[in-house]
């Protein structure tokens, strides 16, 4: 799984591609526009098993996010953001980001940040989203909510029309600082 390119608030689109949470300048073709291989059909099927098998041991946000791509709507996914923020390295991750606001190093609304989930910390949350961009919006020293994003996409089943690329959001509710 594979992370859109997000600079400010330019989240809602984007030109380049990062891959892996890290740079990867490959660019690839528009949806449907390669012709479809027997490989490529060979694929699908064995990506709609493992989604099975996911759903059956539990990894139910894998395989929830890999039917997704598979049913190839390209429609936004909401990610449940109160338990992606729970996690261990996201609340630390927050934390962190909140201790630079009250410092005075940023207020409002912080710049999108990039954040890896271990399979360690969450097999789940790692296959699901392998990592994913976050933002803390402060409207008060109060209060705060966390706003997330992922863009969800493999190249050869999108470029063959047989899956979608989507983009997943999810942000939590205000919370108490």
């Amino acid at each position: 799984m594979e992370t859109g390119e997000i600079r400010g608030d330019s989240h809602i689109g984007h030109a380049g591609r990062i891959g892996r949470i890290g740079m990867d300048s490959t660019p690839h073709a528009p949806h449907a526009t390669l012709p479809v291989r027997p490989t490529d059909r060979a694929v699908r099927a064995g990506c709609y098993a493992l989604a099975a098998l996911w759903w059956l041991t539990g990894l139910r946000r894998a395989a929830g996010t890999l039917r997704h791509y598979l049913a190839g709507t390209g429609a936004p996914y909401a990610l449940d953001a109160s338990t992606l923020v729970a996690l261990p390295p996201v609340r630390a991750a927050v934390n962190a980001r909140l201790m630079e606001a009250e410092a005075g190093h940023w207020s409002g609304t912080d710049g999108w940040q990039g954040l890896r989930i271990a399979p360690s910390t969450s097999p789940d949350w790692w296959l699901a989203v392998r990592g994913v961009q976050y933002r803390v919006v402060r409207p008060n020293p109060h209060y705060y909510r966390v706003e997330f994003h992922k863009t969800w996409n493999f190249a050869r089943l999108h470029e063959t029309g047989l899956a979608r690329e989507f983009t997943a959001t999810g942000r939590t509710g205000y919370l108490p600082r």
